[in-house]
């Protein structure tokens, strides 16, 4: 499906998707998610679409090709992750058996790089020598550059000038790796607006050059390609607690930007009805316009940026302003597959504030001695208000999505403390 880069589609066009498909049919070929997802994009980006849909869909099944990323998962990125039964923050709140998927541990310290791996795998099989991508927190930006420079590709990496400055060790990592940060001074200077910037990149230079999107989002195929390499996460999980327990976690929980740790974290539990599914969306300073990140919660159906997904706008369709204390959630739009199974009762979504994450990012760290990723604290203070509620036979699994080094300087910044002294 073709279209503009936004607009806004009604509530009734989405009440009217399809019944739920089992998940390995999603998407389908044209890239849906029932009535979401698709190929919203503008007429010099639909031939390299098309090549790299067809240039992933060899790769899915290539034995060689899969052979190869998965060595790279282990051997560079640092796979399997550990699953970490966290006693001392279950001491703490009291109720559920808590379990953290420690993605925090990989190399780049976050699940960025299970994703940045295989799309420059993927661009080394198609010939591509320079790689773009954008980035927020800086991780997916830092797992590029990293990726890049393992295998010789030139990088640039597009990030909005309010995160260089919250992010600015990061920055500084992935210059160190090679890369080339460009900084870009429109709009809010976010996420968003790097994004933008990639794609008008990529119209450019399409011939020489792949775009690395960073979460499960966008047009045809990034969704699905992203979800892919990301759907490690689960696989192992499932296991480990499997071999840990002797069965599923009863809840899992991870936080929600674009999505791409979240579908990692739910996708091979999404056919288990007994394991619920929550994602953690950016609450901010509140539900109100431009002081919060909670698409579910303040959005809408509409088009952004390639696909048909939940965007937070106004009435006439315009994209609202956004705010979280994390950059890696602050953006105005959600991953397709997540608005699918929201809109089935599949998996759901809450959001916690900017106070409530720094407070769990503190609580982490005092009871576990582990220091977690903002975005990541998202998901970590779902889970301090939901463990209580809990008997103390089931468990609950968070998705532990990145670590907090980048973090220190802006938490402690926001939570007006002085490093210098």
């Amino acid at each position: 499906m073709r279209g503009g880069m936004t607009s806004q589609i009604s509530n009734e066009t989405v009440s009217a998707n399809r019944a739920a498909a089992p998940r390995f049919s999603l998407p389908d070929a044209a890239g849906h998610f029932g009535a979401f997802g698709g190929v919203f994009a503008p007429e010099t980006l639909m031939t390299p679409l098309a090549e790299l849909a067809d240039a992933y869909q060899a790769v899915r099944d290539d034995s060689v090709f899969q052979s190869e990323f998965a060595a790279l998962l282990r051997e560079y990125a640092g796979r399997p992750t550990l699953l970490y039964r966290a006693e001392g923050l279950a001491r703490h709140l009291g109720g559920a058996k808590i379990y953290l998927k420690r993605e925090d541990m990989l190399h780049t310290g976050a699940h960025k790089i299970n994703n940045a791996l295989g799309q420059c795998l993927l661009a080394k099989r198609m010939g591509k020598r320079r790689v773009i991508a954008e980035t927020g927190a800086g991780q997916h930006g830092t797992a590029t550059a990293a990726a890049c420079a393992k295998f010789g590709l030139e990088c640039v990496i597009y990030m909005g000038e309010t995160d260089m400055e919250r992010q600015a060790l990061n920055v500084y990592r992935m210059r160190l790796m090679g890369a080339e940060v460009r900084a870009v001074k429109a709009g809010q200077k976010t996420l968003k607006e790097a994004v933008n910037e990639a794609f008008r990149d990529w119209v450019a230079n399409s011939r020489t050059t792949h775009y690395v999107l960073g979460t499960a989002y966008g047009a045809h195929p990034f969704p699905m390609m992203v979800r892919d390499f990301q759907s490690v996460i689960s696989k192992e999980s499932r296991a480990q607690m499997l071999a840990a327990e002797g069965r599923l976690p009863d809840h899992v929980v991870a936080c929600v930007g674009g999505g791409s740790n979240a579908i990692g974290a739910f996708f091979e539990y999404l056919d288990d009805p007994q394991v619920a599914l929550t994602g953690v969306e950016a609450g901010g300073r509140g539900i109100a316009p431009g002081a919060h990140a909670a698409r579910f919660a303040g959005g809408s159906p509409g088009v952004l940026q390639g696909c048909m997904t939940y965007i937070l706008q106004d009435a006439e369709g315009q994209i609202e302003g956004t705010h979280s204390v994390s950059a890696g959630l602050d953006y105005a739009a959600v991953g397709p597959e997540h608005a699918y199974y929201w809109k089935r009762g599949r998996i759901s979504f809450a959001h916690a504030s900017d106070a409530a994450a720094l407070d769990a990012f503190k609580l982490l760290c005092r009871t576990e001695g582990i220091l977690p990723a903002l975005e990541s604290s998202h998901a970590l203070a779902h889970a301090v208000a939901l463990a209580p509620k809990m008997a103390k036979e089931e468990i609950l699994l968070v998705n532990l999505s990145g670590r907090g080094d980048k973090d220190v300087w802006h938490a402690a910044r926001a939570m007006g403390e002085n490093l210098a002294l």
